[in-house]
């Protein structure tokens, strides 16, 4: 826990995206503003409404209204979580920036420890839950997709993940002219830095609605990662076709050493049709990985926004 006079020189900025958090939206307000509202040097709030499509909004409306320290951003539509959270980045005027969830499975009041590990000398700091709430499939595409970003960030500390975070707002300089429709925060900060620590936080369970992100989610965030952001896969691929060359070669050996040792050819339509297979197999897994990559390039190249706004409260 950050002590009283370290926490009361603090400048701070919290961004929450917002989608379908009506219910929830009040209940945070209030858990911050009796975590932090008076401990803190500044605090501003900052809720990103990611084109919710329930009354989100008005309820962000109403709290900017009755707290001066709670600013709105309402977004055109939905450009997903990274995007919002981008937006209320760059929009933060405090030093100190955290991000967290709109379903109070991020609790204020471990927003301290975050602060202390930063002054600590680090540029981010995650918060990790000591337990995963889910279930084994959603925890175990999880892990592939942490281990993603670790391949794409070269930060071992990035498998640690998470969306409660604390970060200095000076690292937004590092990708200040970023714009592209698909990112993800974390690859964008490792830009900035490689000073990355975690704090073990509780992880509350969630008051109201079910997660967006479902396995197909996950699993889209996993290749954006590998395919948007490294050249991992294009290396496995030349890898991949490597050993198929060497494989290759060794079957004609065979083959030919056979035919002169034995004096009979390898016999069998399956043998034949098999090695057919493997190498039909592998050329399409590499003009797959191939294609990936080009699909990102159509994207960069199609000049669509990372996101809009649409208003802004007072």
């Amino acid at each position: 826990m950050t002590p009283a006079d370290d926490l009361s020189k603090v400048n701070l900025s919290i961004v929450v995206p917002v989608y379908r958090s009506e219910k929830n939206l009040p209940a945070l307000a209030e858990r911050i503003d009796s975590a932090l509202v008076g401990k803190v040097a500044a605090l501003e709030l900052i809720l990103v409404n990611d084109g919710s499509p329930d009354g989100s909004w008005g309820v962000v409306e109403e709290l900017a209204r009755k707290h001066a320290w709670i600013r709105g951003i309402c977004l055109m539509r939905n450009y997903g979580q990274h995007n919002a959270l981008l937006c209320g980045i760059r929009a933060a005027k405090n030093e100190i920036v955290v991000t967290m969830d709109d379903d109070l499975q991020h609790p204020p009041e471990e927003v301290p420890a975050l602060i202390a590990k930063l002054a600590e000398g680090y540029d981010v700091v995650y918060g990790v839950p000591m337990k995963e709430a889910h279930g084994l499939i959603r925890n175990s595409l999880s892990v592939f997709t942490k281990w993603a970003l670790s391949v794409a960030t070269g930060v071992k500390v990035a498998r640690n993940l998470s969306a409660f975070r604390a970060l200095r707002r000076d690292l937004r300089d590092a990708f200040a002219s970023f714009h592209a429709p698909n990112l993800l925060l974390d690859v964008l900060l490792s830009w900035g830095t490689t000073r990355f620590a975690i704090v073990p936080v509780e992880r509350c369970a969630r008051k109201e609605g079910t997660s967006n992100y479902n396995f197909f989610r996950l699993l889209n965030q996993a290749v954006l990662l590998l395919v948007g952001f490294s050249t991992a896969p294009l290396r496995i691929a030349n890898v991949v076709g490597l050993l198929a060359t060497v494989f290759g070669f060794l079957i004609f050996v065979y083959a030919v050493g056979r035919y002169f040792i034995l004096g009979t050819s390898v016999p069998g339509f399956t043998f034949l049709a098999s090695i057919i297979s493997i190498f039909a197999g592998i050329q399409l897994f590499v003009l797959g990985m191939i294609g990936e990559y080009m699909a990102r390039i159509f994207h960069r190249t199609n000049d669509k926004p990372t996101y809009a706004v649409k208003q802004t409260t007072p």
